[in-house]
C-alpha cells in the first residue's frame, strides 16, 4: 500500500471544483449514496463542497458494498422511499458502482444527473477533466455514432470486425452537468454496443495489456480469443487464457448459457490525465484502477458480458474489461487511432501538471 500524496484537507476544494464541473448550484439538492465501505473523508468532502456551493446534502448509506465484480446490486429501492428521495434529488454522488442496476435508469429518467466517484483521492485529483477534455469526447462520439461498421487490429494478429447501429454511442468526460446525465470522476472515454452477431474475427490481448474485470492485473501472456457472430467461440493461451476462461465458465447460469461469452461495449480512451501503468506505479487495489485503466488515451477498450447498460436484455455477471495498447481502430474506412495514436486531431486533449 503506497502512501496517500493528497493532503486529505484538500479534499473539500477538490470536491468544490468537480461540482462547480457539475454545475450544483445555490438550493439544489445533492444525495450522496454511500455504503459500508465508502471512504467516510468522500462523505465530508461533499458536504463542505455542496454548503460552499448554497447546495443542500444529505447521505443514503446502503448495506451492502457493491464492486465491479458484482455489478447488478439493486442497492436502492428495497427500502420503501429511497427511489423516491433520489429521484428528487437534483444531483446524485454515487460513492459505490451503481452501473447495470435498473434504479440507475429510473433516476437518470427522472431529470437526476448522476456523479460516481469511487477511486482514489491522489487519482481524482490528477484525472479531474482537463480543458478540451468534454470536447474531444463529444466529438469521438459523434464520429463513432455516424459510423456502420469499426473494425480493431494489431501487429500481433488481432482483426475484429461489428457491425453499429443497433445500440446508442456512450461518452464520459468526468463530471455530470445535465439533467439525467451520468458520468465517473476520472473518466474520458467513449463506447458502444455492437449489433447482435455482428462481431466476427480474432482479438489478440497481449503482455502488458491490462484486465481492470475481475482480475485487476496486467496480461502476462497471449490470450486469442476466437469469434464468431458476436461470441467468443475459443479461448487459447497459458495462465491468463485459462484465468479467462475461468471467470467466465464460472459465471454462466446454466450450461448453455453464453451471455458472459458475448462481445460487450467497445471504445476508446482519451483522457491524457489518465495512466496505463497506474497500478505499476502505485499498486494493485481497485481504486488505483477504475478510471486510469479504462481511460488512459489512446487505449482500445475490449469487454465481454452485459448490454443492458445500452439497453440491451444480458444482464450476465460474466463482465470482462480489457483496456489494450497499441491498437489501430477503423470507423468505416477511416482510421481514427493508428498503434495507440489518434490520427484525428480533434481526439487529442493535452495534459496537464498536477
Amino acid at each position: 500500500m503506497r502512501p496517500q500524496s493528497l493532503n486529505p484537507a484538500r479534499l473539500a476544494n477538490l470536491f468544490r471544483t468537480e461540482f462547480e464541473l457539475c454545475n450544483v448550484r445555490e438550493g439544489e439538492t445533492v444525495a450522496l449514496l454511500s455504503d459500508l465501505a465508502t471512504r467516510r473523508e468522500y462523505v465530508q468532502a461533499s458536504f463542505a463542497a455542496a454548503e460552499a456551493l448554497g447546495a443542500d446534502a444529505y447521505e443514503m448509506c446502503v448495506n451492502a458494498v457493491p464492486s465491479w465484480t458484482s455489478v447488478g446490486v439493486a442497492t436502492v429501492g428495497a427500502c420503501k422511499g429511497t427511489l423516491e428521495a433520489l429521484k428528487a434529488a437534483d444531483i446524485l454522488v454515487c460513492l459505490h458502482i451503481p452501473l447495470f442496476t435498473k434504479w440507475l435508469k429510473q433516476v437518470r429518467d427522472a431529470g437526476t444527473r448522476v456523479l460516481m466517484v469511487v477511486d482514489h483521492p491522489d487519482d481524482l485529483e490528477r484525472t479531474l477533466a482537463p480543458p478540451g477534455l468534454k470536447e474531444a469526447v463529444i466529438h469521438s462520439g459523434r464520429r463513432l455514432q455516424q459510423a456502420e461498421t469499426m473494425r480493431m487490429f494489431n501487429d500481433d494478429g488481432m482483426d475484429l470486425t461489428v457491425s453499429l447501429g443497433e445500440y446508442p454511442t456512450m461518452i464520459q468526460y468526468g463530471f455530470a452537468e445535465e439533467a439525467g446525465r451520468f458520468d465517473h470522476w476520472g473518466a474520458g472515454h467513449v463506447h458502444t454496443f455492437p449489433n447482435e452477431g455482428s462481431a466476427n474475427g480474432t482479438v489478440v490481448i497481449r503482455p502488458g495489456d491490462f484486465v481492470v474485470l475481475p482480475y485487476n492485473r496486467y496480461v502476462t501472456d497471449e490470450i486469442r480469443l476466437e469469434i464468431r457472430d458476436g461470441f467468443i467461440r475459443g479461448i487459447e493461451g497459458g495462465l491468463d487464457a485459462k484465468l479467462m476462461d475461468q471467470w467466465l465458465e464460472d459465471n454462466r447460469a446454466s450450461p448453455d448459457d453464453m451471455d458472459g461469452h458475448a462481445i460487450s461495449h467497445l471504445g476508446w480512451g482519451l483522457n491524457p490525465q489518465s495512466r496505463w501503468d497506474n497500478v505499476a506505479l502505485y499498486g494493485d487495489d481497485p481504486d488505483r484502477s477504475n478510471s486510469s485503466l479504462r481511460a488512459f488515451a489512446g487505449n482500445f477498450l475490449f469487454s465481454t458480458g452485459p448490454n443492458s447498460q445500452g439497453g440491451g436484455n444480458r444482464t450476465t455477471t460474466g463482465h470482462y474489461d480489457v483496456p489494450m495498447r497499441d491498437c489501430s481502430i477503423m470507423l468505416d474506412n477511416d482510421l481514427i487511432l493508428d498503434k495507440g495514436r489518434f490520427t484525428d486531431p480533434g481526439m487529442v486533449v493535452e495534459r496537464v501538471a498536477r
